[in-house]
């Protein structure tokens, strides 16, 4: 167990050490309200109430000739306070139990990056780097490790130029660089393009291969397994992955080979993604506040403290020994780079996050290509956690505190809770809550846990405080994709193991102005999002009946917002006009 694992435990410990304290002195936790109130509910007087409202035969509709009002609402009353209450009731204060739980974990993140930032702290501190010292990388020199330069694509027409220079003008001795560009195509044309753009590199000297498969069996995974298989592949000591729309910069593996040379353990090096298109609409800015929070937080954090974070696909480098040990690439989920991260954790490998070194990419343009990468994303991660869970017990080479930190912190709440408990708290069951005066929704869980947590993310994105309120709003819809996602992944559920490739518009945006796709022509089901609009609709009626009916809360204004954030999505409006430039 290292020092710095320990403190990371130690750092999780204060973090939720400081909540607890923080709830108790200001009287924010009571747990001892009652779950619900109303007079007892006799089901079975219910039972023949009802039938005797169909059939005409019961007490009250003898006397009054009919069932009235008062006795409908009356009977409401009974079943909403002694049955519906309860019931929601009890996922309250589950969804109270998780939300501690995920404050506590964004806390001890923030925490962290905080102090990461503070002191300065570089990977150079624990891990040993150094120039690689030999001949200039230009005439070549044996000194340099050989490396092969992995670039997955599946008909990236907009886009496979940019990737493939960008990797064959890496700064590496041509005799120890072996560029393979992974093409599953199946346009014949787009295929046939790529292929000239390979040998049209290979004609300037480039070491530069091209490969492809008679099918996508394991989509990504399948094609970077087979690219490790061929025979020159096989000679190198380190892999570098870019996905298709991913820019390195000429000296990238000069920054990021050194940490293998000089490190035996070491099994990744992750650079942090920066983007061409962040400005180009609303819908971008949101998305790097999101990303900017992973490598800023989650992946500084498990850098520092345990050495582990997950694999992010692209923009990193693997030692092809440890790769091997882990067992390979696998496709049993659609997050094969975190499973791949996963089992070489498991092997007692270690990785380093470099966030000084960024790579150029694209992010989503569309709210559906957003949301489609998102689902797989949600959807692999909860489904990964059913898989390896019983390995990570068992596992002989990980201490405990770091196999406590991959269930609870990694999988648990990142890849679970936090989806769940947002969707279902925030957009359920306090829309349904105006309705249900019965139902207690403690002031600390609803207001002082998302205050925090709003905090945590904030700190350290200070230059879009301007955007947090859409970010807020666009959250809020996402929550319900990522719980469908997350609840599809855990139990095996319908679109689990769906691979949609995310569209690129291959576009640098230095002109910041948004690229416009080919127009064709929609069907109406590929213009809405139906689920958004009819989850709208729920918002506005519970925002609408907590108006004209306000009780003991007010929540209408937040409800008319989140439904109107519903809307707008569903109909597939991304804040695209000239003011969100």
């Amino acid at each position: 167990m290292e020092a710095a694992e320990i403190g990371g435990a130690l750092l999780f410990a204060l973090a939720a050490a400081a909540a607890l304290f923080a709830a108790v002195s200001t009287g924010a936790v009571d747990f001892s309200h009652p779950p619900a109130v109303g007079g007892r509910v006799d089901f079975q007087e219910a039972i023949s109430w009802f039938i005797g409202v169909f059939d005409g035969s019961s007490s009250s509709s003898s006397a009054a000739g009919g069932v009235s009002l008062a006795e409908v609402y009356e009977l409401w009353v009974r079943v909403r306070g002694r049955v519906i209450a309860p019931a929601l009731q009890v996922a309250v204060w589950a969804c109270m139990v998780m939300s501690v739980m995920l404050v506590v974990e964004a806390l001890y993140n923030c925490v962290v990056s905080l102090g990461v930032k503070a002191v300065g702290w570089r990977p150079e501190w624990r891990f040993k780097w150094e120039p690689l010292a030999g001949d200039d990388e230009e005439k070549g020199g044996a000194h340099y490790p050989m490396v092969l330069v992995q670039i997955p694509m599946y008909n990236e027409l907009e886009v496979y130029k940019l990737s493939i220079g960008a990797a064959c003008e890496l700064q590496w001795p041509k005799d120890r660089i072996i560029v393979q560009v992974l093409d599953d195509s199946t346009d014949p044309f787009i295929k046939n393009l790529v292929e000239l753009e390979c040998e049209s590199w290979a004609v300037k000297g480039l070491n530069i291969k091209y490969a492809t498969r008679s099918s996508r069996k394991g989509f990504k995974a399948g094609a970077l397994k087979k690219g490790m298989e061929c025979d020159y592949a096989k000679q190198c000591e380190y892999v570098a992955i870019f996905d298709a729309d991913f820019q390195p910069e000429p000296d990238f593996l000069l920054r990021t080979v050194p940490f293998f040379v000089h490190n035996p353990e070491v099994a990744l090096v992750q650079a942090r993604w920066s983007f061409v298109n962040d400005t180009a609409s609303l819908l971008t800015r949101v998305q790097k506040m999101f990303f900017d929070y992973h490598f800023k937080v989650e992946q500084e954090a498990g850098s520092a403290t345990f050495s582990f974070f997950s694999f992010n696909g692209t923009a990193g480098v693997w030692r092809t020994a440890a790769i091997k040990e882990a067992g390979g690439w696998k496709d049993r989920t659609t997050v094969e780079d975190m499973d791949l991260a996963v089992r070489a954790t498991l092997k007692g490998w270690k990785f380093v996050y470099v966030g000084d070194i960024r790579v150029k990419s694209e992010l989503p343009s569309t709210y559906k290509a957003y949301c489609r990468q998102q689902f797989r994303w949600s959807c692999g991660g909860a489904h990964l956690f059913r898989k390896v869970a019983k390995d990570i017990l068992t596992a002989k080479d990980v201490s405990l505190i770091k196999k406590f930190h991959m269930l609870y912190s990694f999988f648990l709440v990142r890849r679970v809770m936090a989806p769940t408990v947002a969707c279902i708290l925030y957009n359920i069951i306090l829309p349904i809550s105006v309705m249900i005066p019965e139902l207690f929704l403690p002031v600390w869980g609803i207001a002082y846990i998302p205050t925090v947590l709003l905090v945590v993310t904030a700190i350290r994105h200070p230059k879009n405080l301007h955007i947090l309120p859409f970010w807020i709003l666009f959250e809020s819809v996402m929550t319900m994709h990522r719980m469908r996602a997350a609840l599809s992944g855990l139990f095996e559920l319908s679109e689990f193991n769906e691979w949609v490739v995310t569209k690129k518009t291959g576009n640098n945006f230095e002109d910041n102005e948004v690229p416009l796709l080919q127009k064709t022509r929609k069907r109406l089901r590929d213009r809405v999002n139906f689920r958004e609009i009819v989850f709208s609709a729920f918002l506005f009626f519970c925002a609408s009946y907590n108006l004209v009916f306000p009780g003991k809360t007010s929540y209408y204004f937040n409800l008319y917002l989140q439904g109107l954030a519903f809307v707008c999505l569903g109909l597939n409006f991304t804040g695209t006009c000239s003011c969100c430039q």
